[in-house]
């Protein structure tokens, strides 16, 4: 490749933003996902934060392709951050919720995240979402219902 070429397709790099305020929940995700979620997607060039300030930032600087938020994290979980960062910034990339339970996709609608991987994650279902998400494929979030 020349000096000052642009790489090609197959260089090219997805920027995740890993948010949870738990390092071993990061360090699952990103070894269930690896360094590129499938053969099709581009390689991953994960950011992990802890803090939603942290996350915030990330978000307003642009240039992400997906975002990954701990559902369950202290203090300030996925969920709200989710919500608030849909509404909050134009042009936001999909968000996959970590949820405690599958019963909480209903929040996770409400959150209108793109996507929700449970706990226990398992490797091939976080690595299958995440390589959904990064094509432009939703995941399937049930519709909250109101009683």
């Amino acid at each position: 490749m020349e000096r000052g070429s642009a790489p090609a397709p197959s260089a090219a790099r997805a920027r995740v933003v890993l948010y949870s305020d738990d390092v071993e929940t990061r360090a699952a995700v990103r070894r269930a996902v690896g360094r590129r979620a499938s053969r099709d997607t581009p390689f991953i060039e994960w950011v992990e934060v802890a803090t939603p300030e942290t996350l915030l930032t990330e978000v307003a600087a642009g240039g992400n392709a997906l975002l990954v938020l701990d559902g369950e994290a202290a203090k300030v979980g996925g969920f709200g951050l989710a919500r608030e960062v849909k509404e909050r910034f134009f042009d936001v990339p999909p968000v996959l919720l970590l949820v405690a339970r599958p019963q909480d996709a209903w929040i996770a609608a409400w959150s209108q995240a793109d996507g929700i991987v449970p706990f226990p994650l398992r490797p091939a279902a976080v690595a299958d979402t995440v390589a959904a998400l990064l094509r432009g494929v939703p995941s399937d979030v049930p519709t909250p219902t109101h009683p």
